[in-house]
Parts: structure tokens; C-alpha cells; sequence
């Protein structure tokens, strides 16, 4: 799909708040708020726009340990693969999951509410998937960003 540089605009501002109304966008956006509200639909529809989320603050929720995971696999076999990937897709204390180059095979970004809990995640990880051959993690001492913004370049580039 092709985008303009309204669809753009646009974009960029629902990934900073989707909350935003058709009218408040259409005071960023020259555009009348039928067409912002036409142009977000046929992002959604067209799945360049996947999800509308909250970002929650992990602390508040009980969830304020962050770990880097690095995950090798003994075999890179398709349907070994497959599995490991819907198991790591399902599992919801894994916020972030790669497939990369380099050392690993998979990185892994998973919050937790202590270092037991993510103990007893990865040993059920290790468990039902018996293609791991190891994993390293690295505990994150603070935050300095966290996010999901996609910058979109409002040019024709």
C-alpha cells in the first residue's frame, strides 16, 4: 500500500497516542475528520496499523524485572523451529522475541515479577522444548527507554 505523506503523519501520531480522537487528530493532520477516520480504518484493515495498546508502567503491576534472554538451539529444523515459535508467541511473561544472526539463535525480551518466577519459566521453557541446548540471560539493572515506536519519515522516501 502506498502511503502519503498525510497517512504518514498520521501514523506517527497514533504510535505516540492512539487514544487520540478523529477531531484532535484532525487538528495535527490538515485533513476533515471523516477522512482521518477512513484513513485509520483502511491502515487497521490493511494491518499496517496491527494493534491499539495501553503501555503500562511494570512496577505499578507487579512485573518490574526485565531480562535479556539469549537462546540457542540444537537444531535449526523447520518443524522444531515452528514449535519453539508458537511456545515463545503464547507465552505471556515473553514480551519480545527475535530470531537473529550472530552467537544465538533468539533473543528474548521476558518481565517478571522476581527472579523465581522467571526461574520457573524458563525451566518450563527448557521442559517442553527439548530443541534448547542453552540460554544466557542478562538482567536489566534499569530502563532508559522502552518502547514500539516505528519512526515514519513523512517524506517520499
Amino acid at each position: 500500500m502506498n502511503l502519503d505523506r498525510f497517512d504518514r503523519h498520521l501514523l506517527n501520531l497514533v504510535q505516540e497516542d492512539a487514544s487520540q480522537t478523529a477531531e484532535q487528530l484532525a487538528a495535527a493532520v490538515p485533513l476533515s475528520v471523516s477522512a482521518i477516520q477512513r484513513r485509520l480504518k483502511r491502515l487497521r484493515e490493511t494491518g499496517i496499523i496491527q494493534r491499539d495498546i495501553a503501555v503500562v508502567d511494570p512496577k505499578q503491576v507487579g512485573r518490574p524485572t526485565f531480562f535479556i534472554v539469549a537462546l540457542d538451539v540444537e537444531r535449526e529444523r523447520p518443524e522444531l523451529l515452528a514449535q519453539l515459535r508458537r511456545w515463545l508467541a503464547n507465552e505471556p511473561m515473553i514480551q519480545q522475541a527475535f530470531y537473529i544472526t550472530g552467537g544465538s539463535d533468539f533473543v528474548l525480551i521476558v518481565t517478571a515479577p522476581d527472579v523465581d518466577a522467571y526461574d520457573a519459566l524458563m525451566s518450563r521453557l527448557i521442559a517442553e522444548n527439548a530443541n534448547i541446548r542453552r540460554f544466557t540471560t542478562n538482567v536489566a539493572l534499569g530502563v532508559i527507554k522502552r518502547g514500539l515506536v516505528i519512526p515514519v519519515s513523512l517524506d517520499d522516501d
